[in-house]
């Protein structure tokens, strides 16, 4: 089902594996964070998790899209029709897209707004965006936009896989499979 030809790298495999745990823990935790009537302590504990979650992912993706323009991906199977590999194309993209988007956006509303980002001020690393509730506002916006079409975009992403893996198990999802994990071919 899946050849060297077809199928993605182990680093590949890695990034992807990592950012979708990471993407699917800070999916529920960042809508959760704004829940009214939320225990301050669960709030601040979730606003801390994304928060430093988002900068871990944001480097993630950098590193992702460089391997990416290094090492493309391998072509798809013969038998999946054109409008599918559009389909394919048109959602890795948006989604590499908003994988830098929402943590830039999220950096730009914490920072502009005057909060901390924990990890990157025990290091030292200096705001690169100055203090503006105007700037903070448009970048929440963004965020919160972005929150709702990334969220549809994993859900559409794992329902092809589904579709690939489990329905029509014609190859689609072994190309990507987790590399520590064996699989019948």
């Amino acid at each position: 089902m899946d050849t060297p030809s077809t199928s993605y790298t182990v680093p590949a495999r890695l990034l992807h594996w990592t950012m979708a745990g990471l993407l699917l823990a800070m999916i529920p935790a960042g809508f959760m964070m704004v829940l009214p009537g939320l225990d301050k302590s669960v709030q601040n504990a979730l606003f801390i998790f994304h928060k430093n979650t988002g900068v871990l992912l944001l480097v993630l993706a950098i590193v992702r899209i460089a391997y990416r323009l290094r090492r493309p991906a391998p072509p798809l199977p013969d038998h999946i029709p054109a409008w599918q590999a559009r389909a394919a194309r048109a959602s890795h993209l948006a989604l590499y897209l908003l994988m830098i988007i929402m943590p830039l956006a999220g950096y730009i509303r914490v920072k502009a707004g005057g909060f901390p980002i924990e990890t990157l001020d025990a290091m030292g690393f200096p705001s690169l965006v100055a203090r503006s509730d105007t700037i903070a506002g448009v970048a929440k916006g963004v965020h919160y936009f972005g929150a709702f079409a990334i969220t549809a975009l994993v859900i559409v992403h794992i329902l092809a896989s589904v579709y690939h893996g489990i329905i029509k198990r014609d190859g689609g999802f072994s190309r990507i499979w987790p590399p520590v994990v064996r699989h019948r071919r």
